[in-house]
């Protein structure tokens, strides 16, 4: 592949994915969303000679049109658009069938019609629900315990469809929890980090009790490439994992001891998801991804987080930290 569209450019995994894309010397086209303020998202936090090298296409994913104008005469297509938010999707769960399942299926057949040689398409380990199992390998049930979850199980197996149904090349790319610069404060890491900086004593959490497998964005974005550049990924289904997990409890002391060890923890009832929606414990498998590519974990959970700190800290403005992101 030489030209490549990155859809869902704008956001907190494709901008960082953007950023990697150019380093590794592609010619990078980004899909970001439409709107009136003519924003590009995180695009336009990049320096202006690395936004410069880069093809913006403005449209919305749930639009068959823009898509398909969008991907023609590129390679390939790492698909990252979604609506990702779980509490969210409590109330909002028709977007998230328009976004993630019909955005998907939008991006399957323009690649179908237009030869497309190669397209990734972005899962989530939320597909897995409460591990049955630890490491959670890529033949674990799917259990949609959300909306977001279920419509992300709905997006995997219509790619699947794709591939088997058409000999589309395609992979599913399974990111375990990613963090880091650029995440929005709708996740845990960002949302303890943003009422620290902010100087509150007290922090509001849901549960603290489930676990979580973190990859640090920059190996998160280093994954999708090495997926993306090896054949033998064609057809499968792969997890972007550390295979180490922490629960959200100790990641919040962790986090508090770093910036301020007065803080005290409290919970806040409406941070709670309902009992059968929470996903108690996330450990990924990643024997597969290192079977199959060269990908390595080059960050360590204590340096993404001083990373992703470091960063907030400048960036304080893009953050509400008073209220409860969902």
């Amino acid at each position: 592949m030489k030209k490549v569209l990155v859809t869902g450019a704008d956001g907190f995994i494709g901008s960082h994915l953007t950023e990697s894309l150019l380093e590794k010397g592609y010619d990078v086209k980004a899909f970001a969303y439409y709107n009136s303020f003519n924003t590009w998202g995180w695009l336009d936090s990049l320096p202006k000679e690395k936004l410069d090298q880069i093809e913006v296409f403005t449209g919305d994913i749930r639009d068959p049109n823009g898509v398909r104008e969008a991907m023609k005469g590129v390679d390939g297509v790492f698909h990252l658009a979604a609506l990702i938010a779980i509490p969210f999707s409590y109330h909002s769960p028709d977007s998230y069938v328009d976004t993630n399942i019909k955005g998907t299926l939008n991006v399957l057949q323009a690649a179908r019609d237009l030869g497309t040689e190669r397209i990734l398409v972005t899962s989530t380990s939320e597909v897995y629900g409460t591990a049955q199992y630890v490491p959670i390998d890529e033949k674990h049930p799917f259990q949609g315990q959300s909306p977001y979850s279920a419509t992300k199980i709905g997006a995997d197996r219509l790619a699947e469809s794709f591939y088997r149904s058409f000999n589309l090349p395609i992979s599913i790319v399974r990111p375990f929890n990613t963090f880091g610069p650029r995440q929005s404060a709708r996740a845990v890491i960002p949302t303890i980090i943003s009422q620290l900086l902010a100087g509150k004593e007290e922090i509001k959490l849901g549960s603290l009790t489930p676990t979580r497998d973190f990859n640090y964005v920059k190996d998160t974005a280093a994954g999708f490439i090495a997926i993306a550049e090896a054949d033998k990924t064609i057809g499968e289904e792969i997890n972007i994992a550390t295979q180490q997990e922490i629960s959200i409890g100790e990641l919040a002391k962790e986090i508090i001891s770093q910036i301020n060890p007065e803080a005290r923890i409290i919970c806040d009832e409406q941070r709670l998801r309902p009992e059968k929606s929470e996903v108690n414990r996330l450990l990924g498998a990643n024997a597969k991804i290192k079977q199959l590519t060269d990908w390595e974990q080059k960050y360590t959970f204590a340096e993404g987080i001083a990373e992703t700190i470091a960063w907030m800290k400048e960036h304080m403005d893009a953050y509400k930290a008073d209220i409860y992101n969902i």
